[in-house]
């Protein structure tokens, strides 16, 4: 995983495009790439697997690119939130269904 990282954040730096990247046009950046992954979707279940991936992977890069941003650990944040979906979503309510916690 550091490989991919260290080569995303070295194809910003040599463009130095780091001065673009605030919180808040990164988060557009991610609202708009993923409404592109959506787009696959759009009307049936039928989609092109390469260019989902290629929308997914703009949408994991951008969120790298947050990280990088607000200087937090990606590892880090995500297991603090699983953390979080374990105590609200424990085994033995939410096995097998898509209720909210606040329905158990």
């Amino acid at each position: 995983m550091e490989e991919i990282k260290n080569r995303v954040r070295k194809f910003r730096d040599d463009r130095e495009w780091a001065q673009f990247h605030t919180p808040a046009n990164l988060a557009k950046a991610i609202s708009i790439e993923s409404g592109e992954l959506l787009e696959h979707f759009l009307w049936n279940d039928d989609y092109d697997k390469e260019s989902v991936c290629e929308e997914l992977a703009d949408v994991m890069i951008y969120c790298l690119h947050m990280a990088d941003s607000l200087g937090v650990n990606i590892e880090d944040i995500m297991n603090n939130k699983m953390d979080k979906n374990e105590k609200k979503y424990p085994v033995e309510k939410a096995k097998g269904t898509s209720k909210k916690y606040t329905e158990f």
